[in-house]
């Protein structure tokens, strides 16, 4: 793996590009820096909802999520690198079965919202999905592993499980999409 950072400001970025784990420059407009960088804001996105009063398990796997983003981040940035083990995407895999089993099942959309934790998992959620968006646009271009990708798809789903477990947390519930055509049908 590349330098570890001990100088912040390099300028070695102003001239539009920046170096992956390799020691290789590309434009920082390139479809691996545009996936790393949803990746990082996901991670920061997740950092914000980890400030809010959560259940413990709760918080405990979004530990977890963040250090296997720095993994996923990593491995980005290393073409052909592997870093994201499997092993990941079957953690979320129980986490999901673990916390939608204690749900009552959707008879409706919702919308996000509720408590404060709830929506900023709801936004964790719209950037996770971003994230492998840019993983798929990648891999399209450069072959990758399919962990990156199956991670990203099973994190966007616990997030929106999570966000229910976060409203009723917060003593609260779902918010209902309420379609005025459906209403009036």
């Amino acid at each position: 793996m590349g330098n570890r950072l001990t100088e912040i400001a390099t300028r070695t970025g102003d001239d539009g590009t920046t170096g992956l784990g390799d020691n290789q420059r590309v434009s920082k407009n390139s479809l691996r820096v545009h996936a790393m960088g949803d990746v990082d804001e996901l991670n920061a996105q997740l950092g914000v909802l980890l400030v809010h009063r959560l259940p413990a398990e709760v918080a405990q796997t979004l530990h977890q999520v963040q250090h296997e983003l720095f993994n996923l981040g990593g491995e980005l940035s290393i073409p052909g690198f592997a870093l994201l083990k499997d092993e990941a995407v079957l953690a979320l895999d129980e986490a999901l079965a673990t916390h939608n089993a204690a749900l009552p099942r959707l008879k409706e959309f919702i919308l996000p919202g509720g408590s404060a934790a709830a929506a900023q998992a709801h936004v964790v959620r719209t950037v996770a999905r971003r994230a492998e968006r840019s993983v798929v646009a990648l891999d399209s271009a450069e072959a990758l592993r399919p962990a990156p990708r199956q991670y990203l798809n099973r994190l966007s789903d616990l997030m929106f499980v999570l966000a229910r477990v976060l409203n009723r947390a917060d003593g609260g519930d779902d918010v209902y999409w309420q379609s005025k055509r459906i209403t009036e049908t």
